[in-house]
């Protein structure tokens, strides 16, 4: 994170912390989130009265900026949940929650369900389809963990947590945490998430089989012979994506329950996709990820209240 960024009034004030989040999530009106209605609520003023209240003077009840968000409930100060937006979204391979917790000065527990409440406002549930016509679509699996309940077995990753990863060449990626990665999986990731008119690449494997005939070319690359490049079909996107990805779970996180894997590779499918190359910085990042936090709260029971 540059030092500009760090020197920014509302990452250390309160009430200036509040009224950037509000300039974000309100730049189009102020809506009650309790009736709905927009720019029909007065700040609430007096010694007593708590930073950022309005009261809505159609339903006549009082709302802040976090109602309905991921703050909501918290009793975390708003401008420590900045702190800790920028941190997760600034850190290319994540940020451990010992450390997190160390440098806002909270509990463990707090920053291990603060940042799970911020990779919930990382996901961005994107729909539109990857790569177009004459456009790269680089496809990989990997395995990570350990699955709870399987006897570790030979060959297959089949104790382990399988994921399958989409790279627009030069774009975005899509990850998904999978059952068991074969090729009805694979295909049906690569229809619901690629453009048929895409051209394909991946290994040799034959998870990709079924793929054919949902792309215009499924050209592949041979690793087993030592073939990892020929002309421009390649999968080393993918593979540059998953080395930052298991890197980070591996040396970062250590250790991550299969629950709560699909909130991780939001986490890396969001710095990946808001990357320097792309032209997105980490203040810029953060911003985006803020843009995220609306309708979006979590509980510490639906998250699992188990730290990981």
């Amino acid at each position: 994170m540059s030092k500009s960024a760090l020197s920014r009034p509302y990452l250390h004030d309160e009430k200036a912390a509040y009224a950037f989040v509000e300039s974000q999530l309100w730049a189009d009106g102020r809506p009650c989130p309790h009736c709905g209605v927009l720019d029909e609520s007065t700040a609430l003023k007096g010694k007593s009265t708590r930073i950022g209240v309005y009261k809505c003077r159609a339903c006549r009840k009082p709302f802040t900026v976090k109602v309905g968000t991921i703050f909501e409930a918290s009793h975390i100060k708003l401008h420590v949940w900045l702190q800790a937006i920028f941190l997760l979204s600034s850190s290319k391979k994540g940020i451990s929650s010992n450390q997190l917790g160390r440098s806002l000065g909270i509990t463990l527990k707090s920053a291990w369900f603060l940042s799970h409440r911020i990779r919930a406002a990382m996901a961005d549930g994107g729909l539109a389809a990857l790569g177009g016509e004459g456009q790269i679509v680089e496809a990989d699996e990997t395995y990570i963990g350990r699955r709870k309940g399987r006897a570790v077995k030979r060959g297959g990753g089949y104790h382990k947590n399988a994921v399958v990863s989409l790279v627009e060449r030069g774009g975005k990626v899509r990850s998904f945490h999978v059952d068991r990665a074969d090729k009805s999986a694979v295909a049906q990731i690569v229809m619901g998430h690629v453009a048929p008119a895409s051209r394909l690449h991946t290994d040799e494997s034959r998870l990709y089989a079924g793929a054919n005939a949902h792309v215009a070319t499924h050209e592949t690359v041979n690793h087993g012979n030592l073939e990892y490049a020929r002309g421009d079909v390649t999968t080393n996107s993918v593979e540059g994506f998953f080395s930052i990805f298991k890197r980070g779970m591996k040396g970062i996180y250590q250790h991550c329950q299969e629950k709560h894997l699909h909130r991780y590779l939001s986490e890396y499918d969001f710095r990946y996709n808001n990357r320097i190359a792309l032209g997105v910085g980490d203040e810029a990042r953060a911003a985006i990820a803020l843009k995220g936090v609306v309708g979006k709260r979590l509980t510490y029971k639906t998250v699992g209240g188990v730290h990981a």
